[in-house]
């Protein structure tokens, strides 16, 4: 890995496994490690009892809550990885709610434009990870972690943000891109495939010659 700095942020959809290989990798390289925030939330129980009431909500909490990580991860010398990257919010969940109709025009064009101010103060990660994972997969983990305020979900939003990753990531234009299909995958618990995704990401760290300037 290069000696300088490295800021690293995991993407992908609910249950792709963006915790778990964050949690790995932090304990492999001693990277700093920034989850999100979710056991501390104060409003995603009430958000999966009903998006439409408190869409607006979350995504603020979200939005505030993620600016202040980013900030930090900015302005502190170690290095860093990162659960969920702050563009998620705004071009995956925010559109998501309101092309869905669970977020008012009035609402998206002002967490909008509160979104593009706030973050173009911000330094972007010097690479992003995508975890790409079939709506089955998602499901199938979501169930296994068992967490109450998911047990609910609704498959049609899930199947939505699938499709928005998808067509976000063609167009992700702050930095590299590393795309992992995890659908064969189970680097929790089989070594082989942690290790396929850590050399993977020493082969895409190595050709950005900007990490040993």
């Amino acid at each position: 890995m290069p000696s300088r700095k490295i800021f690293i942020s995991i993407a992908g959809n609910i249950g792709s496994g963006k915790s778990s290989l964050t949690r790995l990798l932090a304990e492999r390289f001693k990277w700093i490690p920034y989850y999100e925030s979710v056991a501390d939330n104060p409003y995603l129980s009430d958000f999966y009892a009903d998006m439409t009431r408190w869409s607006f909500n979350l995504q603020i909490y979200f939005l505030a809550h993620r600016f202040n990580v980013h900030k930090e991860i900015v302005e502190r010398p170690n290095s860093v990885i990162q659960d969920r990257s702050i563009y998620e919010d705004v071009e995956i969940f925010a559109k998501n709610l309101h092309k869905l109709g669970r977020m008012s025009d009035r609402d998206y064009t002002t967490y909008s434009n509160l979104f593009a101010e706030m973050t173009s103060y911000l330094r972007p990660p010097d690479l992003l990870v995508y975890l790409r994972a079939d709506v089955a997969t998602l499901v199938k983990q979501i169930k296994a972690r068992g967490r109450e305020f998911e047990k609910d979900l609704d498959i049609e939003y899930l199947t939505e943000l699938n499709n928005s990753y998808d067509e976000w990531i063609k167009s992700y234009g702050f930095g590299r891109v590393l795309t992992i299909d995890t659908n064969e995958l189970d680097f929790v618990h089989t070594d082989r495939d942690f290790d396929h995704i850590i050399t993977t990401i020493e082969k895409d760290l190595l050709l950005d010659l900007r990490l040993f300037t």
